[in-house]
């Protein structure tokens, strides 16, 4: 289960954005979406990914939270001894809509359809 207390702590004051961002960036990358939100690559890269708010609002004791998340993927060869395709990381987007329960900062994620 996630849990974002801090950004529950701080929805309502001018460091929202910036402590979502923090706490979302240090979730373990595989309680998001991610390998879902893939476009262009096969496999979710282990080097991290970063997060922006898009919109943020208040509804019926949940806060929603609309972010994109810039991440990398791989496209994985075969691996051959002869395979050419160079492992090599491919830059990535997903857009996730974070809904924060009020009372016990539980969250839940979902990724959102391509625009």
């Amino acid at each position: 289960m996630i849990r974002l207390p801090e950004s529950l702590a701080a929805w309502g004051s001018p460091s929202f954005e910036a402590r979502f961002k923090q706490e979302a960036q240090q979730l373990d990358a595989n309680c998001l979406p991610l390998q879902q939100g893939l476009s262009y690559s096969s496999v979710v890269a282990d080097s991290g990914f970063s997060v922006r708010v898009i919109a943020a609002r208040e509804e019926a004791g949940i806060l929603r939270v609309h972010a994109g998340v810039l991440y990398s993927g791989i496209i994985a060869g075969c691996s051959c001894t002869d395979d050419p395709t160079p492992m090599s990381e491919q830059t990535e987007y997903c857009e996730i809509l974070f809904e924060i329960d009020k009372k016990n900062a539980e969250t839940t994620v979902q990724l959102l359809p391509e625009a």
